[in-house]
């Protein structure tokens, strides 16, 4: 499949590409789920990214490459990308390309050829001298090389000693090479980001991939169902269940595109594709899940402690509530959680243990649990019971879908019982309230919202959907809240399905008003174990 919007993410790559031509360097790193596009993303541009004075290096670093791999593919990806032009016939072969190259790169090619001979393990610089290959190709050709490391932290398997201090030492002196460190483990990436290498000059811009926008996520659904019928809200689920992750759309999509169905898919129908991807036994969601347990049993995660992330899945999210179900005590507890958490299974957003994958999430509540526990007698009655869960969580999230989203949000407000979280790097006490109710605004477009009054303060929501926001939408809104200004107490809301102008955004920024968009809003949603709502 070609490869699908995105744009967003290309613009800030090219951007940097951009920069280090006129002479400015900044470091990018790149993190986010397991395939949620971080590679995809980075090859689309290298492909047609097209430049003589930039040299793009791309090398992916696997847990079991050996060092001797990694210098000899660092190098012959090197020389292979400078000999693109060359109008030679390229080889993929080490020694040949040292060939083919040392005529145009004498000074360079002579380094190589010291660096492959040395004994490596010996070498207490290898990483400098490797890097310096860069200065080295652009003092003989004026090309800049830009360097992608994909999977950087498997740099510490290497067996390098001291490898991020040499790296350290080589970022804040090279001022023509552009570094992109891409990372499928967001946790101790940032942490080495943050404690290895952070530094006054050289540092990393870190841009985390999110899934597909609402509407690009259905756009790429749809682009496998040319020949498959189904109703928008059964898409709509599926966008919701997957979390609008590429990789789980486009299982889900083949999956749909194989079912070779003429008529209008039912509910039943796609239950039964979900079925055969999450509780089959050769059913690729459930091979995946099952060996990620595998894989943390490995790590000293046993199957008692899996029970925990079947708590977790069911809505036992809160360290008091886990330390109630799990039976088990609070430093126990804590352990394992932040085990999970170094592991990328969960992250912790205040008083909330939340999981990155939302269909692991099922996937424990109705296939590994019932697996251990359910009260079936056979494989069928077994299968039967699966089937009937995911039709009732379709069944369940079309109910709600069908709901106004003031209902939503007031039904939602209910739940609250002094929890803390961070929403748009701003943090929130979600107070229990005293009283809630919808409010009309006597203004032209902002015309809804709701207030949540608690003991000793207020929640001042405004909901506008379907057109962007004005500038005076948010003079509107303020004026509303002024009316109630005998409550000093105020987080004052914001609510659109629609993209947000810097304009507007800076005026809710001088008024101290919080501007969601649906997606902030589903997130709480998602604390509190509720469907999400729809754009």
């Amino acid at each position: 499949m070609d490869f699908f919007a995105r744009d967003d993410y290309l613009n800030i790559l090219e951007k940097r590409f951009r920069d280090l031509k006129d002479g400015f360097r900044h470091n990018l790193a790149i993190t986010g789920e397991e395939s949620i596009g971080k590679t995809s993303i980075i090859q689309h541009f290298l492909s047609r990214f097209c430049d003589p004075l930039i040299l793009p290096v791309y090398v992916e670093i696997k847990p079991q490459t050996s060092l001797k791999q990694f210098v000899e593919k660092f190098i012959a990806v090197l020389l292979y990308n400078f000999l693109e032009n060359s109008g030679l016939k390229r080889s993929e072969k080490l020694n040949r390309l040292i060939v083919q190259a040392k005529t145009f790169l004498p000074k360079t090619t002579k380094e190589m050829t010291e660096i492959i001979n040395a004994p490596l393990k010996r070498s207490s610089d290898l990483f400098i001298q490797l890097l310096g290959l860069c200065d080295s190709l652009t003092s003989e050709t004026k090309k800049r090389c830009v360097i992608v490391f994909d999977e950087f932290q498997n740099l510490e398997n290497l067996g390098i000693k001291n490898i991020y201090k040499q790296f350290s030492k080589m970022l804040m002196i090279q001022k023509d090479v552009l570094y992109i460190l891409l990372s499928s483990e967001k946790f101790k990436a940032k942490r080495t980001l943050s404690s290895k290498l952070s530094l006054l000059f050289g540092n990393f811009e870190i841009v985390e991939i999110q899934p597909f926008e609402p509407n690009c996520a259905e756009n790429f659904l749809q682009s496998f169902l040319i020949n498959i019928k189904i109703k928008k809200e059964l898409i709509d689920f599926l966008l919701q269940f997957s979390n609008s992750w590429p990789y789980y759309l486009k299982i889900i999509g083949d999956a749909l595109r194989n079912y070779r169905k003429t008529e209008l898919l039912s509910q039943k129908e796609l239950a039964q594709i979900l079925e055969n991807l999450l509780f089959d036994a050769s059913g690729i969601l459930n091979l995946r899940f099952r060996n990620l347990l595998q894989y943390l049993e490995k790590a000293n995660f046993t199957y008692r402690d899996q029970r925990l992330l079947y708590l977790i899945a069911c809505g036992k999210n809160r360290l008091k509530d886990i330390e109630v179900a799990w039976h088990k005590s609070r430093k126990a507890v804590v352990n394992k959680l932040n085990f999970l958490i170094e592991e990328d299974i969960l992250t912790k957003n205040g008083d909330f243990y939340v999981f990155n994958d939302r269909i692991f999430k099922f996937w424990l509540r109705f296939v590994w649990y019932e697996g251990i526990n359910g009260q079936a007698l056979n494989l069928k009655n077994e299968r039967k019971t699966f089937l009937d869960r995911i039709e009732e969580e379709i069944t369940q999230f079309l109910l709600a879908s069908r709901k106004p989203v003031i209902e939503r949000t007031m039904q939602l407000l209910n739940l609250f019982g002094n929890e803390k979280a961070q929403i748009q790097s701003k943090n929130l006490r979600f107070k229990p309230f005293k009283e809630i109710k919808p409010l009309s605004f006597n203004h032209e477009t902002l015309k809804e919202g709701i207030l949540g009054r608690a003991q000793d303060s207020l929640w001042l929501i405004g909901i506008k959907q379907e057109e962007p926001l004005k500038e005076d939408d948010i003079a509107g809104f303020i004026g509303e809240c002024r009316r109630l200004r005998y409550i000093k107490l105020q987080t004052r809301i914001i609510v659109t399905d629609c993209a947000i102008e810097p304009n507007v955004r800076l005026k809710a920024l001088q008024e101290k008003i919080c501007l969601w968009d649906i997606r902030q809003l589903n997130y709480i949603f998602d604390l509190y174990n509720r469907p999400r709502l729809l754009v």
